[in-house]
């Protein structure tokens, strides 16, 4: 009886646990309602983007990370990926596939670019200082923050969200895809714009 006790009590602090995991990597919207979104214009790896240059039928999908991301971001990059190569051409030539670093220290547009070729030559990489991203990330509900490593050779990592943003060329959100070890959401959501554009 008093294992059973235990092994209840074990679960539920894992449980637990894995509810704020949760709960801080899909936390991508304010506490007043889902993101605003808006304009997007960086320095980006292709020059000087803005959501404006897209065509009225295309929609980039947005996602904020950092090259030196051990997990999360190349797990989601590779989902872009996927998502896209099971697009049809003409769908695809319609998908805009955007990172934003978090990391702006480290991720100069140069490793944006040597990093985003392993995903694909449609990959755009774009980052800002810290005063220009923090805005722009609020805008979009990513909660993101800078911990401490003295321990580790990379000094720093950087916690984050980890939704996807379909954005038209006016920064209106037209879906939000939680992170998804499998293109499949992302791929559906894809789809159902695309199909609505």
């Amino acid at each position: 009886m008093r294992r059973r006790g235990i092994w209840w009590g074990l679960c539920a602090v894992l449980a637990m646990l894995v509810a704020v995991g949760v709960a801080f990597t899909q936390q991508s919207s304010p506490a007043d309602g889902e993101p605003e979104g808006g304009p997007i214009e960086l320095a980006s790896t292709e020059g000087d983007f803005s959501l404006r240059q897209l065509e009225e039928d295309q929609l980039a999908v947005v996602f904020f990370g950092y090259t030196w991301c051990p997990d999360v971001c190349p797990m989601g990059l590779a989902v872009v990926r996927q998502a896209m190569e099971r697009l049809p051409p003409a769908q695809r030539r319609r998908v805009v596939p955007l990172m934003i670093s978090l990391d702006p220290e480290r991720d100069t547009l140069a490793r944006l670019e040597e990093y985003l070729a392993f995903f694909g030559e449609a990959f755009i990489g774009a980052t800002a200082d810290p005063d220009e991203l923090a805005p722009l990330a609020e805008r979009y509900g990513v909660v993101w923050r800078r911990v401490e490593t003295p321990d580790s050779a990379m000094a720093y990592t950087i916690d984050h969200s980890a939704s996807l943003f379909l954005v038209d060329r006016d920064g209106e959100i037209q879906r939000r895809v939680l992170h998804s070890p499998t293109s499949g959401p992302l791929q559906a959501a894809l789809e159902q714009a695309l199909s609505e554009g």
